[in-house]
């Protein structure tokens, strides 16, 4: 089978693989269809893994597929049917993983193509808990997208943040694939959403997503087009996924007892803030990493009634470089998918 192998910082090699063993009892067998690319894939090729790892390494974190096999016991899945599949080799022995609050294990294997092989191969076998059913009707495209773009900001705002109907959020980097689809999900429930893009160009795509307001940061502070355009009063909830380049402007936009939700660094990873200011005006910051297993139940079913990603760009598995050079580019407006 092919599979797409991390040989050396930024250096990529399709190679021919013997195909995976039978699966066996717990395990499901599955051929991939599509992956959708993340920052994660981004650092790893860069060489920005933060745990040691060996190479050659199966690129990919988030993917989906259909079963191709599944282990002897196994009745939850059939040959054929369409899944997704969790980015991250938990233990499913600790509280957390029996709770499917596996973004909290205490004893995770590691990222998928990040620390471990990941999805960009023909042939994977998973364990049978970190495989999730497809709804019919979602293609594998869009599927791709849920186990970590569309659940992360599905954890983000309804989990962590407990962003209600009628409030106001700003949504950082509207244009990425967890910004996109952030401003999808707050509109649904009557949200007022104000986001940042980076140029002109995606400002009428933000909008045509339902943005009430889009800020270019790159000619505007933010900040205080925020404050203006809440009469001084502030935003209930920021989503927050760029780092250090925002996140001081991001406490400035939040009311008083405003939510601050963050799951990203892509723009530096420390940043020192006024202590007074947090408590005085009684933020609430939130870490957000990853999604439970029912976030990513919820986030294919939003796909199945009709709330789907937003795709910049689809490539094959030969040009899998070529779509992680137009997400580091910051260029892109949704999420990049590759087809296998």
């Amino acid at each position: 089978m092919r599979a797409l192998t991390l040989v050396a910082d930024r250096k990529l090699e399709l190679r021919d693989t013997p195909p995976p063993p039978p699966p066996t009892a717990g395990e499901v067998q599955i051929r991939v269809k599509a992956v959708a690319l993340n920052h994660i894939d981004v650092w790893g090729w860069r060489g920005m893994a933060f745990a040691k790892r060996q190479m050659p390494l199966v690129v990919a974190a988030e993917a989906a597929g259909e079963v191709a096999a599944v282990g002897p016991g196994t009745t939850a899945f059939k040959p054929g049917d369409p899944v997704v599949m969790y980015g991250a080799m938990t233990c499913g022995r600790c509280k957390a993983c029996r709770e499917g609050r596996d973004n909290l294990c205490e004893n995770v294997g590691g990222i998928m193509g990040f620390h471990i092989d990941g999805f960009a191969r023909d042939l994977v076998t998973m364990p049978e808990r970190l495989v999730i059913p497809v709804p019919a009707g979602v293609a594998f495209r869009d599927a791709a997208c849920a186990p970590i773009a569309f659940s992360t900001v599905q954890h983000m705002l309804f989990d962590n943040a407990r962003l209600e109907p009628g409030e106001t959020v700003l949504v950082h980097a509207g244009g990425s694939g967890i910004g996109t689809a952030a401003i999808k999900m707050a509109k649904a429930i009557g949200c007022t959403v104000i986001t940042t893009i980076g140029d002109d160009a995606k400002a009428e795509k933000a909008r045509a997503l339902g943005a009430d307001h889009v800020i270019n940061y790159r000619t505007d502070r933010f900040e205080g087009v925020v404050r203006k355009l809440t009469a001084k009063k502030g935003v209930d909830v920021v989503f927050e996924h760029v780092g250090a380049d925002t996140f001081n402007g991001s406490l400035l936009c939040l009311k008083r007892g405003g939510r601050l939700v963050t799951c990203g660094a892509t723009s530096g990873a420390s940043t020192t803030f006024n202590l007074m200011q947090l408590f005085q005006q009684q933020y609430r910051i939130i870490g957000s990493f990853g999604a439970s297993m029912r976030n990513i139940r919820e986030s294919l079913d939003k796909m199945a009634s009709g709330m789907l990603p937003v795709i910049d760009t689809e490539v094959t598995i030969e040009n899998f470089e070529h779509g992680l050079a137009r997400l580091e580019s910051r260029q892109v407006f949704g999420k990049i998918v590759v087809t296998l």
